[in-house]
């Protein structure tokens, strides 16, 4: 069974380079928008820091923020996408208390300033499971590179939490195309796990304007986090977004 595997994964791939080319095979996306914040709650450790909103300090927005993805179908079933999306928020606020974050401790009464940064990386790949005049669903896998920062000033004092990790998460997504040139598009990458879990969920409308050009605007959520020795740390984010997509 175990030299099966690495058989078995390379057929998969292998199937992923199979079949007609589509006439246009790539893709991009520029996403933008407003986002704000429902929940920012941090600890640093998790286990013994200071649990706090870091929206007290930083604020909720609403603050600019963007995407992009670039897509590649080898074939009309099979199709990779890569994403970049930045996301970061700062502020200044006093602290009512005082807290205790990455081993320093920053005290009530004094202006203190508040950074998060979550940056995310993702490589996606996805099969075309069913497709009809009016629905296509698409599932796939996701890997997903995050670079996140949490970071809290204080005077001429400086604490900071950084993560760099790899995250895998399952993908889905649904399309109905109700009316000419119209479709509704739902797309998701999630995963759960007993330490923590990553959401980044999408409903959009969607026109298309020929065959290179579509227009679409509609809500993004992203919500997730981990708890563990290390950190504590959940958010809820919410954008009003517009995009263009290109297809050549």
């Amino acid at each position: 069974m175990r030299q099966l595997k690495p058989l078995a994964f390379g057929l998969l791939l292998a199937s992923a380079c199979v079949g007609p080319t589509p006439q246009m095979p790539w893709s991009a996306q520029f996403e933008g928008g407003a986002t704000w914040f429902s929940r920012n709650d941090v600890a640093v450790p998790g286990d013994g820091g200071t649990r706090r909103s870091l929206d007290d300090t930083t604020g909720t927005g609403p603050i600019p923020a963007g995407r992009i993805y670039l897509g590649w179908r080898p074939t009309a079933r099979h199709e990779w996408r890569a994403l970049v999306a930045p996301l970061s928020i700062s502020g200044d606020d006093v602290l009512s208390e005082p807290v205790l974050f990455a081993d320093e401790t920053f005290a009530a009464g004094v202006s203190t300033g508040a950074s998060y940064r979550f940056d995310s990386y993702r490589l996606t790949w996805r099969y075309l499971l069913h497709e009809s005049k009016d629905w296509s669903w698409q599932v796939g896998l996701t890997g997903k590179i995050r670079d996140a920062e949490i970071e809290l000033r204080q005077g001429g004092r400086r604490a900071r939490k950084t993560d760099l990790g790899f995250v895998p998460l399952l993908h889905t997504a649904v399309e109905w195309r109700f009316a000419d040139d119209w479709r509704m598009l739902l797309d998701v990458d999630a995963a759960w796990a007993p330490q923590g879990r990553a959401t980044d969920a999408t409903l959009q409308l969607r026109r298309a304007f020929g065959d290179h050009l579509d227009l679409g605007f509609g809500y993004r959520t992203i919500e997730g986090g981990a708890d563990n020795d290390e950190v504590f740390t959940f958010s809820w984010i919410h954008q009003a977004v517009v995009s263009v997509g290109v297809q050549f």
